[in-house]
C-alpha cells in the first residue's frame, strides 16, 4: 500500500468516549460529557422552527451559502467575498493547509494548541517550527523568531484550546507588524463569543489592516451548532478567492446553512450562555483555589488544570461516575456545563482529592 510515508506517523483523531459507549461499557443510565467543549444549554429555539421550512431533500445545497454570507457579512460588517464556509474549523483547518503548505515550506505554532494545526502540516510534509507556550500563553516574540521566508504559515488559537488563555490587541498587532507580509497569520477564534477580556483583539478592525491575516470563527461553541459542522473564515478578497479553489463542493449542507441563519439572529442566547459559562468558570475557579489545583484563567468555555495525582486517575474516577473529561498532556480539559453538573463534578473531584493516598479502587 502506497501511503504518504508522513501518514504513518499520525493517528487518525480521537473524539474520546461516547455517551452511549460509556453507557454501555459501564452499565450507567446518566454520562454528562464534559470533554468536548459543546455547548451545554444547547442552541436558540429559532433552529428548530428554522429546519421545520425544510421539505425537499434531493437538491443539493447552494455551493456559496448566499443567504447565510449576506448574514453574516452584515454581522461583522465586512463584504461578502471576505467570507468562506466550512464544514466545521476541522475542514477550514485542512482547507488552509492544503492551499499553502508544502514540503519547501514551514509554519509556525505554539507547541501545546490545537492538534489539527499540526496534523495537517504533517500531512503536507511541511516543516513544523513549534514555539512553547510561556506561563500558557503563545510567545508571540518566539513564534517571530521562528517565522523567516520560508513560513508560509502561522497559526494563533486564540483563545488557546486547550488553555483558554489568550493573546491581547497590544501583542498581536506587534507581531503582525514583524511578520512578513507574504506569511498568512491564522487567528483561530473558535471560542471568540465567550471572551469577555477587554483587551482582546478586534479581528474585524485587523483585517482591513493587514491583508496576510486570515480569521476563524464557528456556531459550534457558542451558538451550540457543533452537530451541523459550520465554520467560516474571514480574510483579503484575493485569499478568499485562492482558498475557495480547494473546497470541496457543497461543503455545507442546507440545514447547517439554515441553522447558522437562524442562530445569527438570537443573540440574546449567546449572551445568556456567555453569562452563564463566566459564572461556572467562577464555580471551577473556587474550586481550583481552595484545593490548590493549578489552572489558567480562561477566555473559553473549559478550563485546564494540572493537578498532582495522576490525570488518568483523575479520568476512569469521573467516568466511572457518569462525567466525561478530557486528559491532555499533563492536565486535564474541562468543558463548563450547567450550574448542578459543576457542583457534581467539584464534588466528585473533591471525593478524589480527600483521598491522597490513592487507594481508590479503579477499574479499567
Amino acid at each position: 500500500m502506497k501511503v504518504k510515508k508522513q501518514m504513518l506517523s499520525l493517528k487518525a483523531y480521537d473524539p474520546g468516549k461516547s455517551i452511549d459507549n460509556v453507557k454501555k461499557e459501564l452499565g450507567l443510565t446518566r454520562i454528562v460529557n464534559l470533554a468536548s467543549n459543546e455547548n451545554p444549554f444547547g442552541c436558540s429555539e429559532k433552529v428548530a422552527e428554522a429546519l421545520q421550512s425544510i421539505s425537499n431533500y434531493a437538491h443539493y445545497p447552494d455551493s456559496r451559502a448566499e443567504e447565510l454570507r449576506e448574514k453574516v457579512a452584515t454581522h461583522l460588517n465586512v463584504t461578502e467575498n471576505q467570507l468562506l464556509f466550512s464544514s466545521g474549523l476541522d475542514e477550514m483547518i485542512q482547507m488552509i493547509s492544503r492551499s499553502l503548505l508544502s514540503p519547501e515550506t514551514n509554519v509556525v505554532m505554539a507547541s501545546f494548541t490545537f492538534p489539527q494545526f499540526r496534523h495537517h502540516a504533517v500531512i503536507e510534509n511541511a516543516e513544523i517550527r513549534d514555539v512553547p507556550l510561556k506561563e500558557g500563553r503563545h510567545d508571540l516574540e518566539g513564534m517571530q523568531k521562528a517565522v523567516d521566508s520560508q513560513t508560509s504559515l502561522v497559526w494563533i488559537c486564540n483563545p488557546n484550546n486547550p488553555t483558554g488563555t489568550y493573546v491581547n490587541e497590544t501583542e498581536l498587532r506587534t507581531f503582525l507588524k514583524e511578520v512578513p507580509n507574504d506569511t498568512i497569520v491564522v487567528l483561530d477564534e473558535a471560542y471568540y463569543e465567550y471572551v469577555t477580556a477587554e483587551d482582546y483583539p478586534d479581528a474585524m478592525k485587523l483585517i482591513k489592516e493587514y491583508d496576510n491575516l486570515l480569521v476563524l470563527r464557528t456556531f459550534s461553541k457558542g451558538y451550540g451548532l457543533a452537530a451541523f459542522r459550520i465554520g467560516y473564515a474571514i480574510g483579503h478578497e484575493k485569499l478568499m478567492k485562492n482558498l475557495d479553489i480547494g473546497r470541496l463542493p457543497f461543503n455545507t449542507s442546507k440545514f447547517a446553512q439554515m441553522a447558522a441563519q437562524a442562530a445569527l439572529e438570537d443573540e440574546r442566547f449567546v449572551n445568556e450562555s456567555v453569562t452563564r459559562n463566566r459564572e461556572g468558570l467562577e464555580q471551577l475557579y473556587t474550586f481550583c483555589n481552595e484545593y490548590n489545583v493549578p489552572y489558567y484563567p480562561s477566555q473559553g468555555n473549559f478550563i485546564y488544570i494540572e493537578p498532582e495525582q495522576d490525570q488518568e486517575q483523575i479520568f476512569q474516577y469521573l467516568i466511572q461516575r457518569g462525567y466525561i473529561v478530557r486528559p491532555i498532556k499533563d492536565g486535564i480539559r474541562i468543558t463548563v456545563g450547567n450550574k448542578e453538573d459543576n457542583e457534581e463534578l467539584i464534588n466528585l473531584l473533591k471525593e478524589f482529592l480527600a483521598d491522597r493516598s490513592s487507594n481508590i479502587k479503579l477499574t479499567s
